[in-house]
């Protein structure tokens, strides 16, 4: 077990505090104009324990790979600017609130609505478990923790916080946390770009401790398309996805107006660029040597990538702003872990426990089942850690990746057409999670699955492949389906469309 840094810690629990009396007030803050929060609750709910834990922990270990992230994260906001304004708007006409509210209403069919309610509901939670692990790294690198029983002590205590947050919290308090939390965090990133190289010796240093086959992917070799094809699919699928989970949908929905989604989406690639210096300390932590200090040994064996961040912090600056970076990383988990936990239980209380359960349910009653099902999100999620470790935290993200992006074709193609039949979209999306779930089993519950065609192998994200499947049996399906029962009722108009 290493020694507690008492001065990091005191200063880690200060603004940690501060945090989470911030988030009690803010949620008795009057209604505003929430065009500025808009951009921070997009971005805070987004740029997480993935951009500060994950993403440099696989440039760590696996090197250039990580950097899928800085295109896929440029992919996401033209389809943000441009699909997203016309959810809002149809949302806004007809009092929609989740993705399973519109889907309902365009295709007229309660199943497929329950499937994204479903799908949502679970993928969120292997995000959640990767909020958690960032939760549980950083409070680990403080000296709490050690071996036996007590290792598991970072980890229920990333629990409890987060439980007790979101427990009585609601939008506007993450909202306003993810302010100070991107505060601290562009706070932290331009220290460690600026005062960590001058540390190791400058940038050329960096790179030139880095081994060579990590910074660059590999050339592929043989009837393969390698590392490429990987690289390639990673970028689009995770673009394709992000926007579909429950608390991203969130955010989009709380904006004031389908103009405010637009201006934030021209505004949102500042935080692209944040990515991009956020992988390279990998890289730093590499070059720095934290995998030979006895923290890194001692305590930790079970997140060696994912510890690199935290061990870099502490090794290039002094206790107390080493304190400051690690509050800036916990508050980072915190926020989007609090979001993800209130859209996922709003979507059960709202399309499940209504719909199914307790049609006259009151306000309050949907309201504390909303807190009840966001404990269970996040006891799921627990699950996930303690069931399915990955060697890197990123995995889990692209976990939930292979199952929310299922539900593109009737959400994102629904806002275009209603050409498709309900019922194909439904076995499509059936065929979809069943054959991703059973090859992220297959292959121990990594994200990447080696197609074969005619000898030749095209290795990917799992969840693009599957999403192709889904879509060609929902094109091929719905001629049938439609010669045998017709339309469904539409609760939309063409002109509802027009944001």
């Amino acid at each position: 077990m290493r020694e507690v840094n008492w001065v990091a810690l005191i200063v880690f629990v200060l603004l940690f505090g501060f945090v989470t009396w911030l988030g009690f007030v803010a949620a008795r803050w009057r209604k505003g104009d929430l065009d500025l929060i808009t951009w921070f609750l997009v971005g805070g709910d987004l740029y997480t324990a993935y951009t500060f834990v994950a993403v440099p922990a696989l440039a760590f270990g696996a090197g250039a790979i990580a950097f899928f992230a800085v295109p896929y994260t440029i992919l996401v906001y033209p389809i943000l600017f441009v699909v997203f304004p016309r959810l809002w708007h149809v949302s806004h006409k007809h009092g929609y609130i989740t993705l399973a509210d519109f889907v309902r209403g365009r295709f007229g069919n309660r199943w497929l609505a329950l499937a994204v309610t479903i799908t949502g509901i679970v993928a969120t939670m292997p995000y959640i478990a990767l909020q958690l692990v960032g939760l549980q790294v950083v409070i680990g690198a403080l000296g709490i923790g050690g071996k036996g029983m007590m290792g598991d002590a970072p980890l229920i205590i990333a629990f409890l916080i987060l439980a007790a947050f979101t427990y009585s919290s609601g939008l506007r308090a993450p909202a306003a946390i993810a302010i100070v939390k991107d505060t601290l965090i562009f706070v932290t990133v331009f220290a460690a770009i600026i005062v960590i190289p001058i540390e190791l010796g400058g940038y050329s240093q960096i790179f030139a401790a880095v081994p060579a086959q990590k910074l660059l992917l590999a050339a592929p070799q043989g009837h393969t398309t390698g590392a490429y094809s990987n690289y390639a699919t990673l970028a689009l699928g995770s673009a394709l996805a992000l926007f579909l989970y429950p608390h991203s949908i969130t955010a989009i929905l709380s904006a004031s107006s389908g103009r405010a989604i637009r201006r934030n989406a021209a505004l949102l690639p500042a935080y692209s660029l944040l990515l991009g210096l956020l992988a390279l300390l990998g890289f730093m932590a590499i070059a720095a040597g934290v995998d030979k200090l006895p923290e890194y040994a001692g305590g930790f064996r079970q997140f060696k990538a994912n510890f690199a961040v935290p061990a870099l912090m502490l090794y290039a600056f002094p206790s107390w702003f080493a304190g400051v970076a690690l509050a800036a990383i916990a508050i980072g988990a915190l926020v989007p872990a609090a979001i993800m936990s209130i859209a996922a239980a709003n979507l059960f209380t709202r399309n499940i426990y209504r719909e199914f359960w307790r049609p006259d349910c009151t306000d309050l009653e949907e309201s504390q089942m909303a807190k009840w099902v966001s404990l269970v999100v996040k006891a799921g999620a627990l699950v996930f850690i303690l069931a399915l470790p990955p060697q890197y935290a990123i995995q889990l993200q692209l976990l939930g990746g292979i199952w929310i992006i299922q539900t593109l074709p009737p959400v994102i193609l629904g806002l275009y057409t209603r050409w498709l039949d309900p019922w194909a979209l439904l076995i499509g999306w059936a065929a979809g999670i069943g054959v991703g779930s059973a090859i992220a089993i297959k292959y121990s519950f990594t994200s990447i699955w080696p197609v074969v065609i005619a000898g030749f192998s095209f290795p990917g994200y799992t969840a693009l492949y599957t999403l192709v499947l889904n879509l060609l049996i929902a094109v091929a399906l719905t001629p049938l389906f439609k010669a045998m029962r017709g339309h469904a009722k539409d609760e939309t108009v063409p002109a509802d469309y027009h944001a």
